[in-house]
C-alpha cells in the first residue's frame, strides 16, 4: 500500500485490506520471476479491469514492479 494506492486509501485505517485480493496473482508473478514489465502490465489491468480507473500508467507502475522482484529475490 505505500507504493502501490491506486485508489488513495493509504491513510484509512478501515482500508488496510483493501488490496489484500490481489496479493495472490502478483506473489505468483513474483514467484515465476515474471519480468517488471509483466507485473507493470498485470497491476495495470487490475486498476482499469477491476477498479474501473483509466488513468493510470503502465511506466509509473515499473518501479512497484521493480520493488516487489527485489521483495522476491530477498526471501
Amino acid at each position: 500500500m505505500n507504493e502501490w494506492d491506486p485508489i488513495g486509501v493509504r491513510d484509512v485505517p478501515q482500508a488496510a485490506d483493501e488490496y489484500d485480493g490481489y496479493i495472490g496473482e502478483v506473489y505468483k508473478l513474483v514467484l515465476a520471476q515474471a519480468s517488471e514489465d509483466e507485473i507493470a502490465e498485470h497491476l495495470l489491468q487490475i486498476e482499469r479491469e477491476q477498479m474501473g480507473l483509466e488513468q493510470g500508467r503502465k511506466e509509473d507502475l515499473l518501479p512497484v514492479a521493480r520493488s516487489l522482484l527485489k521483495i522476491g529475490t530477498e526471501g
